[in-house]
């Protein structure tokens, strides 16, 4: 019943009480304490001072990557800090107006996203699945059924734009420049 009212699985309330109970049952008060005792011990959690973000900028203003900072820190004062805690505080800082982000090795304009689920390179807009055309186009039956494709060259140098017509296999290509829309939609 508690599931259906907060919309959640009955496994979820089964576990929080689980979890937070002590000898004499569930009471939230208890199981509040329980909780931010978890949250502060997690690592995902731990929140570093200003004076170790101090001794962080120290480092990374002597051009040490931050591994580098992160594996010195963990020897010699036994910071914790990874790496890429420490990437995230030199971008916040750059959008604050700090210049830390120029002792970095790389200059990236932004850095790669992770774990996102999707792909961002070379989606077109607006595009049809090629599971989403008509059927008879499939079966080759008839003329004038054409495929697009678009062929990068090497180092993103160049492109070759080609147009098959799928029953006779006849086959249109054309060079172009670079692979923007303009450039493309001319060449068809």
């Amino acid at each position: 019943q508690i599931a259906d009212e907060v919309s959640v699985h009955k496994s979820t309330i089964s576990r929080e009480f689980r979890r937070n109970k002590g000898r004499r049952g569930w009471h939230p008060r208890q199981a509040q304490e329980l909780q931010d005792e978890r949250r502060k011990n997690c690592a995902n959690a731990r929140r570093h001072s200003l004076l170790e973000w101090t001794e962080v900028e120290r480092l990374i203003r002597q051009d040490m990557s931050p591994e580098q900072a992160s594996q010195r820190l963990a020897l010699e004062g036994g910071l914790p800090i990874s790496h890429e805690s420490i990437y995230l505080h030199i971008y916040a800082d750059k959008r604050r107006g700090g210049d830390v982000w120029r002792h970095l090795r790389c200059q990236k304009p932004r850095r790669k996203r992770y774990a996102s689920g999707q792909e961002r390179r070379g989606t077109i807009k607006n595009r049809i699945g090629i599971d989403e055309r008509p059927v008879i186009v499939e079966q080759k039956s008839r003329i004038g059924d054409w495929e697009g494709d678009t062929v990068i060259g090497k180092n993103h140098r160049g492109a070759l734009v080609t147009l098959a017509e799928r029953k006779s296999r006849y086959i249109l290509a054309a060079q172009v420049p670079d692979k923007h829309a303009s450039g493309v939609t001319a060449a068809v």
